[in-house]
């Protein structure tokens, strides 16, 4: 595969996977102790790979579970946000300066906070109640992150009795590193095809629905947008035809990203729509790939792991086709905002 080590990247999300039995601990004692509720709490694209695990939550559970941005809840905090809350706290880096700043805040408050690192030996790492470090990089962090969350998600569940098959769907989620990789073998003779597509527009409708909605907006914005200086103009699949569907004509390219929950149908729509008006639609399902041993609940689950791991293939390619590196940035930790 294009610059890509295997064993790396199944170290990583072995890591990931590792910290499931640690995190379902540390939640049931959160709930032990009175927890009230969860805000999933990130900046940037970490916050935006929280959205299944949250989503999951609440629509599965009647635990409260929010999620918001820091940058505005330093500002204007929130009546849910007590001492009697759990914050989930993402950043690769441990250092986000908007996270960092809430996270001040947060201790004033006596909320129990989940910090999610990549290294320990940084204000988030050092500052979380609980620290959960995870050596990841920008190519393998959101499947990482996606795991972690929807281990913490799940654990909920089982504590408060709202999930039947939790032994069932832990399972087969302790067997992604392994499953991932095949997936990433299997598609790469693709890739390139795939990235041609992304190099040969300016600008793309990037559409999903449910649990992949967020793999949609996280990939136009945090890769092809500051990663490739590539327009997006990401959409959720729901809100297409009230407005976006206007931008729809020839040449025109829109990426729909499918997954397999039972919303679905929302993304077949727009499937149906698109190619009467340009030839330019592209699809990318998880259903079209093999994850042996898997239920259909878990595949659905997993739908935006799928995704953010076919999508590095993907942009592995992009950026020697480019010849524009996924490293460079024009602004990004570069000057002062």
């Amino acid at each position: 595969m294009l610059n890509f080590d295997e064993q790396r990247f199944l170290r990583i999300q072995s890591g990931a996977v590792a910290l499931r039995q640690r995190l379902e601990t540390i939640v049931a004692g959160c709930l032990d102790a009175g927890a009230e509720n969860i805000f999933f709490l990130g900046t940037g694209g970490a916050a935006i790979l929280m959205q299944p695990a949250a989503q999951l939550l609440q629509r599965r559970s009647r635990f409260p579970a929010f999620i918001d941005m820091p940058a505005e809840l330093a500002v204007t905090g929130s009546v849910h946000l007590t001492n009697r809350s759990i914050v989930v706290m993402p950043s690769l880096s441990g250092t986000t300066k908007e996270s960092v700043a809430l996270l001040a805040k947060l201790k004033e408050i006596g909320a129990t906070v989940l910090t999610l690192v990549g290294n320990a030996a940084t204000p988030l790492g050092e500052g979380g109640d609980h620290v959960f470090v995870n050596a990841a990089a920008d190519d393998t962090s959101s499947e990482s992150f996606y795991l972690q969350s929807l281990f913490v998600a799940l654990a909920i569940l089982k504590y408060r009795g709202e999930i039947a098959n939790y032994d069932d769907i832990v399972a087969g989620l302790d067997r992604m590193p392994e499953l991932l990789l095949e997936v990433k073998r299997a598609y790469e003779p693709q890739a390139e095809a795939f990235a041609k597509v992304l190099a040969g527009s300016d600008y793309h409708i990037i559409t999903g629905a449910g649990n992949v909605w967020p793999e949609a907006f996280y990939y136009g914005m945090c890769i092809l947008e500051e990663m490739q200086w590539i327009r997006t103009r990401p959409v959720h699949a729901s809100d297409f035809f009230h407005g976006t569907l206007e931008l729809v004509e020839k040449d025109v390219s829109v990426i729909l990203f499918k997954g397999e929950d039972e919303l679905r149908p929302l993304a077949d729509r727009v499937g149906t729509f698109v190619p009467q008006y340009t030839d330019k639609l592209t699809v990318l399902d998880t259903a079209a790939f093999a994850l042996p041993g898997l239920s259909s609940e878990v595949r659905a689950l997993v739908s935006p792991v799928v995704l953010a791991t076919v999508l590095e293939r993907i942009s592995a390619h992009l950026e020697v086709m480019r010849n524009h590196p996924l490293t460079t940035r024009r602004y990004y930790k570069r000057v002062a905002y």
